[in-house]
């Protein structure tokens, strides 16, 4: 049950993308599952402000109820464009939700630039805005703290840290 939603992703995905790059998202989700599986007895019940068990059932299952939102939840991935968001990232979480649904959008360069560890980085980053919201240093600290519980490293990230901010937020990177 804990890979249902990486197959969820797999089989709607390909409905609006090429089939290398849903296999390239399942394959995030996948890797981004196994790692945050890893940490979790290492996470307690919330680490950063962010909601283990939400982030959990957001992750693999793709639903949740969210003390944040204040219901419960659906991500719903979509495909972007070349436009909007996608001419930036990767991937990324419009915000608010609307009616009981965050999107999760995955957009070109996913497949195309990085690598297996980036994306699932980058998994692991979206996932904490869909539970927890927008703030980017909250993210990044999470999704870096996920990767250093799970293999004892994580991916270096100063240059994002240092163009959002970070030095002077709350959070930390390990």
């Amino acid at each position: 049950m804990r890979k249902l939603f990486a197959l969820l992703a797999g089989l709607l995905l390909p409905l609006t993308v090429a089939p290398a790059r849903a296999e390239e998202v399942q394959s995030a989700f996948n890797d981004a599952i196994t790692m945050f599986e890893q940490a979790r007895p290492q996470l307690g019940t919330t680490r950063f402000g962010v909601d283990i068990a939400a982030y959990r059932d957001a992750l693999t299952l793709g639903q949740f109820a969210s003390a944040h939102w204040g219901s419960d939840m659906v991500v719903a991935l979509e495909a972007g464009g070349t436009g909007g968001g996608c001419a930036h990232y990767a991937a990324y979480v419009p915000l608010p939700p609307r009616d009981g649904v965050v999107p999760l959008v995955i957009c070109p360069q996913f497949s195309r630039e990085g690598t297996p560890a980036l994306r699932r980085l980058t998994l692991l980053h979206e996932m904490v805005h869909v539970v927890a919201g927008a703030d980017e240093c909250r993210a990044m600290a999470f999704a870096a703290e996920v990767e250093k519980l799970a293999t004892g490293r994580f991916t270096p990230v100063e240059q994002y840290w240092r163009a959002n901010g970070c030095a002077g937020s709350a959070y930390r990177l390990p």
